[in-house]
């Protein structure tokens, strides 16, 4: 049988999701938590794979298995075996033909910044800082051109092995909540850096660095380099995977927010 599981972590302590030799990374802990309860090695296939300090509070992902449990047992099971980092949200059986990847429609993530002249303490590393005043107004005019289909080379890693940088932006939403600055993002998929890359964009046309236009500069020109400096990680969380409804994949948790 096919289950798909649902996934939060922090990804601070991690090397990213995806199983790496000598480096700690969410996939390992989880496909070693999930073989426990199975009794027999288990692979998951991931909706997106998220880079080193990225967090997540709605991901998704699948995997096989002749081991009969109640989906309450699955989840109860892992997450006993799995550090604090990492948890089991919920687990549901699925056809054979899901696929966490394939089978998405879009994927939601937020970014959030501390927007304020003293950094933070307490929430190092789960959120992002800038000193600088951001007018959220601005961020949100430079952004509307972004949506829709376009190549967003402009905006992707320099080392992203993706064959196609042609992406659809669905959304792109800058908002101010008091020293809280929030950036949602919804697309078809990334590229590597792709959200990170926008928002180092957007942060720089909203300290008044550059101007509104510049987002579609970068766009239009599909040169990284033209870009501007790619956000941290510790700000981004993946919140929600998006599929057709006949799948009957649980509704994602409500997005991140510290205000």
């Amino acid at each position: 049988m096919r289950l798909a599981v649902g996934i939060e972590y922090r990804g601070s302590g991690f090397q990213g999701w995806q199983r790496q030799h000598g480096a700690r990374s969410v996939q390992a802990c989880v496909e070693e938590a999930l073989g426990r309860v199975a009794n027999h090695a288990v692979a998951v296939v991931t909706a997106g794979r998220t880079d080193s300090g990225v967090h997540a509070t709605g991901q998704v992902v699948h995997f096989d298995t002749d081991s009969r449990r109640q989906a309450y047992g699955w989840q109860r099971g892992a997450n006993s075996w799995l550090p604090g980092d990492v948890a089991v949200t919920w687990v549901c059986p699925v056809h054979d033909d899901f696929h966490a990847r394939f089978s998405a429609l879009s994927r939601s993530y937020r970014y959030v910044i501390l927007n304020q002249k003293t950094r933070p303490g307490v929430l190092r590393g789960l959120v992002a800082w800038d000193y600088r005043p951001l007018d959220t107004q601005r961020m949100r005019n430079a952004a509307l051109p972004l949506l829709g289909e376009h190549d967003f080379s402009g905006f992707r890693a320099a080392g992203c092995q993706a064959k196609s940088a042609t992406r659809t932006l669905h959304a792109l939403d800058v908002r101010r909540h008091g020293s809280w600055v929030c950036i949602d993002v919804r697309a078809n998929a990334f590229l590597q850096h792709m959200v990170r890359n926008l928002v180092g964009v957007l942060a720089a046309i909203g300290a008044g660095e550059r101007p509104q236009e510049w987002a579609t500069e970068v766009l239009a020109g599909r040169n990284r380099r033209l870009g501007g400096v790619t956000a941290p990680a510790c700000g981004l969380y993946l919140t929600a995977v998006e599929y057709p409804s006949p799948i009957g994949i649980p509704e994602p948790p409500e997005p991140i927010r510290f205000w």
